[in-house]
């Protein structure tokens, strides 16, 4: 604690606190994602920028920077909608546009310990300062790079008189980072938390008091618009990969997710599930999901209803828990207590207590057999005695005059608890834990809106919690995690399991290893646990379609003595356990059937695959056409929207954006580009609303050659789309 915090109201001022506190070298940390106070890193950047006499060095994660077009025709399309979606006073971090334009000053340096992936590819100082850490180790491993400031945006909420403070989407690592400087006698950073008023508040372990910080500030300028990721596109590979991993949620388990299409994928298919489950299970077959017994999914998963629910355990929070949780299968709420746990797991109780739950709890271990001061206090935090209940020298005097034996050995003295719990709902429950939350607006807006037992049942806290099971808790955190799903994307993997997720073979690192390796390795320590490594079959580059399933790769995420599920569009491929053959044939099993032959033969070359092996014949149906034909049959397609969520384009934005999608691909190939104008001119393309679209271009009254040459790629390419 800090004592009595300094309430500040001026961006400068602050910048000048921090110099004076820090001195000349300045080692700044801030959260990844939504948590960084932009105005204030960009104020702090151009005070060190215009005074070669300071140095700083920022050490943070996951910049968020807005999409920048990379054509002409990208930038008549984007640039609008980010205006929109981010509004006019969205402050850009400045260190990542210098970093981008190779400008960043000789005395500021950016150390990233996860990037926005794929964003800073070939961004030479970007690739150099990178640090490769485990999620769990950057508080450990920031206490020895000398942080003397920790900059934060924070949540505040006015009750009562008093105002109330959070950490909302970063509690991840902030505490952590204090606690272990202070244990290793290094001097407390000077922390600045900003106070963004529109930043979702959230209570439980994200809530701080104000001495938590030396600084608070509060200036209009930090009431910007939040960075919020529009909502993506789902297309029928990402649609089938997600049906295939649902399969393997079991009812009552635990969910991890990421972000991206794939998680929404698999959130879509959950929802399916549950809501039309003769549509869910006809799905399935139309992918060719594997269902019988012994199948993978019979084994570890289902294809029912979740009547138990799901509990969220996951580094991120974001859309896909909103929607579980308002679908009613984000719901088995967990509690920080091993008996009470151990008791909701045996079935002897449930969320709301019934008639001889004293019984049942005084059976298991969970209740008595005396009542002291700590089983009292225990008691009353958890619900199971109602507010206002006092503990006398024999007994617990209830607010009703009645009373409770403090001794509960004999049936007559658990008869009389047994009146007094039934009907009771137990308190402290958790329904969804995260170390930081990233989304959508619709996603900030239901953040904004909980309430009650809904506001009560998330808990964001620290990372060293979430993705790990160390600390003390191990046994209660494995109980809670029961039939644990950990999913993760990779991008590529070998046949003998080996995972490429972050980098490529020549080191470039697309992303960052982030908190992969600790599911991973968790689902590995958890009995019932399980890790599905989800990624498509293929992917295209210049013009061409390559395998994501090699024989070999030169850069490894997840090593493969971790093997355990992957999941691509063509099925899932239990890998835990199994040997080198049978996991190269479980893997060819689900590669895109273009591809198999060769990697067989590599497989045979390397001695890891019988001789006389062949491609049975239903592998050989592992094709884009049979998937994209498969979610078009009869009802099916309408149950597959390409935004099952919503969009952030409008109508005029959705028309066009399959034609732009089209010419994007397209574009990898001069070859198949110039046919598809020569087309264009020989056969002329009629499209409705066709000025109105070209309008939302600027391109309905096109002044060069380019542009009319822009224009009619367009038109033809709405024309395809439109008949497709």
């Amino acid at each position: 604690m800090s004592g009595t915090a300094q309430m500040l109201s001026s961006v400068d001022a602050c910048v000048e606190r921090i110099v004076a506190r820090a001195g000349s070298a300045l080692c700044v940390a801030a959260p990844l994602g939504l948590g960084k106070p932009n105005v204030l890193l960009n104020a702090l950047y151009r005070r060190v920028e215009a005074d070669v006499s300071l140095r700083l060095d920022l050490f943070t994660a996951l910049s968020l920077a807005r999409p920048q077009a990379k054509s002409d025709l990208e930038r008549r399309f984007v640039e609008p909608f980010l205006a929109r979606h981010f509004g006019a006073d969205y402050p850009d971090l400045l260190y990542v546009g210098a970093q981008k334009a190779g400008r960043l000053p000789a005395n500021i340096r950016i150390h990233e310990f996860y990037l926005q992936s794929g964003a800073l590819l070939g961004v030479e100082s970007a690739q150099r300062d990178y640090a490769s850490l485990n999620y769990t180790h950057v508080a450990r491993d920031l206490v020895d790079c000398g942080i003397n400031v920790i900059v934060q945006l924070v949540a505040a909420r006015e009750e009562a008189g008093r105002i109330r403070y959070s950490l909302a989407c970063n509690p991840d690592v902030t505490a952590d980072l204090i606690d272990r400087m202070r244990d290793t006698g290094a001097a407390r950073p000077y922390v600045v938390g900003v106070v963004h008023p529109d930043l979702p508040f959230v209570g439980n372990e994200a809530e701080v008091a104000a001495d938590f910080f030396d600084a608070l500030l509060f200036e209009q300028a930090n009431r910007h618009t939040l960075f919020a990721l529009p909502r993506a596109a789902i297309d029928p590979v990402e649609y089938a990969i997600g049906l295939h991993a649902s399969a393997l949620v079991r009812d009552g388990g635990t969910l991890q997710i990421g972000i991206g299409a794939l998680s929404d994928a698999i959130v879509h298919a959950l929802l399916l599930r549950q809501r039309d489950n003769a549509t869910y299970r006809a799905a399935l077959d139309a992918v060719g999901a594997q269902l019988g017994d012994g199948t993978l999914a019979a084994r570890i998963g289902g294809l029912g209803g979740f009547a138990a629910g799901l509990y969220g355990a996951s580094e991120m929070v974001m859309d896909g828990f909103m929607h579980l949780a308002d679908a009613g299968i984000l719901k088995r709420r967990v509690y920080d207590d091993y008996a009470i746990e151990r008791a909701l797991e045996d079935g002897g109780i449930g969320d709301t207590l019934h008639a001889h739950a004293a019984d049942a709890l005084y059976a298991c271990g969970a209740l008595g057999p005396y009542i002291d001061k700590s089983e009292f206090a225990r008691l009353i935090r958890f619900g199971l005695l109602p507010e206002g209940t006092q503990m006398g020298f024999t007994a617990l005097q209830l607010a009703d005059g009645s009373s409770l034996p403090l001794d509960l050995g004999s049936a007559e003295a658990r008869a009389q608890w047994n009146r007094v719990l039934a009907g009771r709902t137990l308190r402290e429950g958790r329904y969804l834990r995260g170390a930081f939350y990233l989304g959508s607006k619709a996603f900030y807006a239901w953040l904004r809106g909980l309430e009650g037992a809904a506001f009560d049942g998330l808990s964001m806290t620290r990372v060293s919690d979430i993705n790990q099971l160390y600390g003390g808790r191990e046994s209660l955190d494995a109980l809670q995690r029961r039939d644990a799903r950990f999913f993760n994307t990779c991008m590529m993997t070998t046949l003998l399991g080996a995972a490429t997720s972050d980098a490529l073979a020549d080191g470039q690192v697309v992303s960052g290893v982030g908190g992969q390796y600790n599911f991973v390795a968790m689902a590995h320590a958890l009995g019932g646990g399980r890790s599905v490594l989800l990624l498509r079959a293929t992917r295209e580059h210049a013009g061409k379609a390559e395998s994501n399933l090699l024989w070999n790769y030169g850069h490894t995420t997840i090593p493969r003595h971790l093997r355990d599920v992957y999941v691509t569009e063509y099925g899932s491929a239990d890998l835990r356990g199994k040997s080198d053959e049978d996991c190269i044939l479980a893997m060819l099993a689900i590669a895109d059937a273009r591809f198999q032959d060769g990697l067989a033969a590599q497989a045979k070359a390397a001695g890891k695959l019988r001789g006389d092996f062949e491609i049975p014949r239903a592998w050989r149906a592992n094709t884009r056409e049979n998937l994209a034909a498969a979610l078009k049959r009869g009802e099916l397609a309408a149950h597959f929207p390409a935004f099952p969520f919503g969009s952030d384009f409008d109508e005029t934005e959705l028309r066009l954006l399959p034609a732009l999608v089209r010419l994007k691909a397209l574009s990898a190939s001069r070859r198949k580009m110039a046919f598809f104008l020569l087309k264009s001119f020989i056969s002329v393309p009629r499209v409705t609303d066709g000025e109105a679209l070209m309008a939302r271009l600027n391109l309905h009254r096109p002044a060069t050659l380019a542009e009319r040459l822009t224009r009619r790629l367009v038109l033809a390419a709405l024309a395809e789309t439109n008949r497709n």
